[in-house]
């Protein structure tokens, strides 16, 4: 005898695994678009560190200078001729030196270190003072995540004092 054919028939439509499949591609495309974006924003992060290394770099540059030579023009536009340090970044962000005396300023001395390495004097400064200086450095870029115009800045205030 033979036996009936059963009415419950088990296994996947056609339909059913092309809805799976669009689930699956819909997923992993997600996963792929999230680590990009992740790897992205890590790139934007580097970039911010390289700028407050470079600001930091730049001033600790200017504080170890004498203040003879930090009030002097030639001297100072001498040590914006070379990098504050070999990171690559350094390549695309523009760098401003700002000098002015403390506290009332009598103009200011201020130059700009392009990503070729060029250095320009914009202004020069009446008097700088023999006692307190003012130094401003600022690193400016475009991003790359964005395009988006960023900045890293920091004050100092140098006196003229004995070191130990």
């Amino acid at each position: 005898m033979k036996q009936p054919l059963s009415t419950s028939i088990r296994g996947t439509t056609l339909p059913e695994a092309l809805v799976g499949v669009l689930l699956l591609a819909t997923f992993f495309a997600s996963i792929f678009e999230l680590n990009a974006v992740c790897l992205r924003y890590i790139d934007a992060t580097k970039e911010s560190v390289a700028a407050l290394q470079n600001v930091q770099d730049r001033a600790e540059m200017l504080r170890n200078l004498a203040f003879t030579d930090l009030v002097n023009t030639t001297a100072v536009q001498n040590l914006m001729a070379t990098a504050p340090n070999p990171a690559p970044f350094v390549q695309k962000a523009t760098e401003t030196v700002r000098l002015s005396a403390f506290p009332t300023a009598n103009g200011v001395t201020q130059f700009t270190r392009t990503p070729a390495g060029t250095v320009s004097t914009d202004s020069v400064a009446t008097d700088l003072g023999t006692e307190l200086v003012k130094v401003e450095v600022k690193v400016a870029w475009t991003m790359t995540f964005g395009g988006r115009s960023r900045t890293e800045q920091t004050t100092n205030i140098l006196s003229n004092g004995s070191r130990k």
